[in-house]
């Protein structure tokens, strides 16, 4: 199939085309990945022995790529291969590399092959001679892009030889939070210097690619703050209770409920409770999440959406009480439950944002029987409270909204699978679904059908989820509205943000303006910085990982402080899974529900939930390891690590003080069954 480009796409092609290392900066919908497409084809078709790799930071864009752009167009002459998170082929990438002429993969496969030393899983960087990066401006910071890149620049550096060429795909490079121009242009050049490349864009046809991708209307639906808000006040009195509950000099440390400072307080707060072992501070801190949690629900959505995330934490708890903390907590939601719920059901005082929201919809809706709209909310509970709300509106039933949920995949309650994330998209597209409530997971790459309509409601992002999110209104003469409160947040961060994305485009301008000279001086100044640095934070992480030895480690329980193993008892499988190998801890945990995962894993499968057998914490699961070997698999989360330097809690296991072994399965079953001669 012949690839035909617009005038802009030829332009921004032309670095690649001659070989050079380019960023291609396009808007939303102005085709990157087609030109991208382009420059693969001509690489192959040139270079001897070429390989190509094209790096997604999303599993779901995977399959995309594959199937709309570089199958259809590549597929037929060359040897075109998609591998996600979700493929059995990941555990032969290094044969499917040397089988393939271009390969689509997560950048964290990438990684973890590049890692691996086995010889079926292993690449090397130069086993590629083209690397392309979709939205490459994630190349910063400790991103699994950075560490490829970091490799990459590393090598350059050292002034090794045969490294693939780059092209980096992006609708807006940001300016990394940054206001003045002068830091801006900073931030730009790091991405360049991160991705070794030059950043290009459209001079001689911005007509035509403003014409291709026409900017929406923005409008901004502002409502006027709740005069009375008796629920929202209850909540609070309820809050100020735990706070008294506590000691004065806690409670007088956390600043406005209702907040994400406050949230940052009591998370703050509770790691606190745990490292000095005050369960009292540790319990009311979990609490006073739930409720500020609830506080932000009803500031966004329904109140008796509010009201529910409240129910469903207490109804859960309720047969777990160990002390007097809980029985107060427990003890407090349940007397002013009644009233809660009836305050939540009184119509006087919903939310006024959803009223403006029903506004705005039925305008469109009305008009225009074939508009398609999305809106963009926070979190994945909020996208499923505004289909909740969507569903049971009379007024935008009657204008025939049908309306489906989008977020990201995963394992927790409101994720989704990666079929039932495809299945919305292509209903969506093929007009079952006429409205989108999504999370950030379709303002990036996802191809979705042109809008005439997006909302982002009640949300504070950065300028380039902004562009992308404005950017999904590609119909012609579309809306872009932004609903929320007068003098709120979100109104302030919108206006930051539009002076943020002008000042990106002034950043960009000043780079491409400086001579190739004064460039090439400046990135590899960059790049030898960050070499540096790169190594420095290497040596500094080795260490870290030996400051302790495994058996000076105590593993705690997060909910109870209860004693339940050593650090010496955790073995790692695949590099990710961390499991207990000590027979006794089993002793410690009860058993429950059985997990189902949509992924297949080469050695192992899940088995059930387990949590502690004294306060009912979830700790992870087990896994059935080759079928035969039962081991518990644990979230570091749940656990509290005290150690000769004091007590620490850690989101990812890989953060963890001392030296964690790969999992053998002949020792340990060696040590199970003594009796077994394994050596023969």
């Amino acid at each position: 199939m012949e690839i035909t480009l617009r005038s802009y796409q030829e332009e921004v092609v032309q670095a690649a085309l001659k070989g050079e290392n380019s960023i291609i900066w396009l808007p939303t919908g102005g085709g990157k990945t087609r030109a991208a497409v382009y420059v693969a084809k001509k690489h192959l078709e040139t270079t001897r022995n070429a390989k190509v790799a094209v790096l997604v930071n999303k599993v779901h864009l995977v399959d995309q790529h594959f199937n709309n752009e570089f199958n259809p167009y590549l597929g037929k002459a060359y040897r075109v291969k998609a591998i996600s998170g979700d493929s059995s082929d990941k555990d032969l990438f290094g044969r499917l590399v040397k089988d393939s002429d271009l390969i689509i993969c997560t950048a964290q496969i990438l990684e973890n092959a590049l890692n691996s030393s086995e010889e079926e899983k292993h690449v090397e960087l130069t086993d590629f001679s083209l690397l392309i990066i979709d939205e490459c401006h994630h190349t910063q910071k400790e991103s699994v892009y950075n560490k490829i890149m970091g490799r990459y620049v590393e090598k350059k550096v050292r002034k090794e030889r045969k490294l693939p060429q780059v092209l980096g795909l992006t609708a807006s490079p940001g300016t990394g939070g940054n206001k003045t121009l002068a830091k801006a242009v900073e931030h730009v050049l790091q991405i360049c210097a991160n991705l070794d490349s030059v950043i290009v864009s459209t001079k001689n046809y911005a007509s035509k690619l403003k014409e291709v991708v026409p900017r929406p209307r923005k409008q901004y639906d502002i409502v006027e703050k709740r005069a009375l808000d008796p629920f929202g006040d209850h909540l609070k009195l309820m809050m100020s209770l735990i706070h008294e509950f506590m000691p004065s000099t806690v409670s007088r440390s956390l600043r406005e409920v209702g907040t994400q400072d406050y949230e940052a307080d009591v998370v703050e707060l509770e790691k606190t409770g745990v490292k000095e072992e005050n369960r009292l501070i540790t319990q009311c801190a979990l609490h006073l999440r739930q409720y500020n949690d609830a506080l932000l629900i009803h500031d966004t959505v329904r109140m008796v959406d509010a009201f529910n995330v409240l129910d469903e934490f207490y109804n859960s708890r309720s047969n777990k009480l160990l002390d007097g903390t809980d029985f107060f907590l427990q003890g407090l939601f349940d007397e002013n439950r009644v009233e809660l719920k009836q305050l939540a059901l009184d119509a006087r005082y919903e939310n006024p944002k959803l009223a403006q929201l029903q506004r705005t919809l039925l305008k469109e809706f009305k008009e225009n029987k074939m508009s398609r709209g999305i809106i963009f909310s926070k979190t994945r509970r909020g996208t499923h409270c505004l289909y909740d709300w969507v569903n049971a509106n009379h007024e935008l039933q009657k204008v025939k909204i049908s309306a489906g949920i989008l977020t990201g995949t995963g394992t927790g309650v409101n994720h989704m699978n990666q079929n039932k994330q495809k299945n919305t998209i292509k209903d969506f597209r093929l007009g079952h679904l006429n409205l989108l409530i999504s999370t950030s997971v379709a303002e990036e790459g996802l191809d979705i059908a042109e809008c005439n309509l997006v909302v982002r409601y009640g949300l504070l992002t950065n300028e380039i989820a902004q562009q992308q999110a404005s950017g999904r209104a590609r119909a012609l003469n579309s809306v872009y509205s932004v609903v929320a409160e007068e003098g709120g947040r979100e109104l302030r961060r919108e206006f930051t943000n539009e002076y943020l994305e002008s000042l990106t485009s002034n950043a960009i301008d000043q780079v491409q303006s400086m001579s190739p000279r004064e460039f090439r001086i400046k990135i590899t100044e960059l790049q030898q910085t960050a070499v540096l640095i790169r190594i420095e934070a290497e040596r500094k992480k080795d260490a870290r990982k030996r400051r302790y030895s495994p058996d000076q480690v105590h593993l705690q329980c997060r909910g109870c402080f209860v004693f339940v193993g050593l650090g010496e008892d955790i073995r790692k499988i695949e590099n990710s899974h961390h499991v207990n190998i000590n027979p006794e801890f089993q002793r410690h945990y009860r058993t429950g529900k059985q997990v189902f995962l949509e992924k297949t894993f080469e050695d192992w499968e899940p088995g059930q939930v387990i949590n502690c057998r004294k306060c009912g914490k979830d700790w992870g699961m087990e896994i059935k390891f080759k079928k035969v070997a039962i081991l518990p698999c644990l979230n570091i989360k749940s656990f509290s690590l005290d150690t000769p330097g004091g007590k620490f809690t850690h989101k990812q296991w890989k953060d963890v003080e001392f030296q964690v072994t790969e999992f053998d399965f002949i020792d340990y079953m060696s040590s199970r069954f003594p009796d077994l001669d394994l050596d023969d």
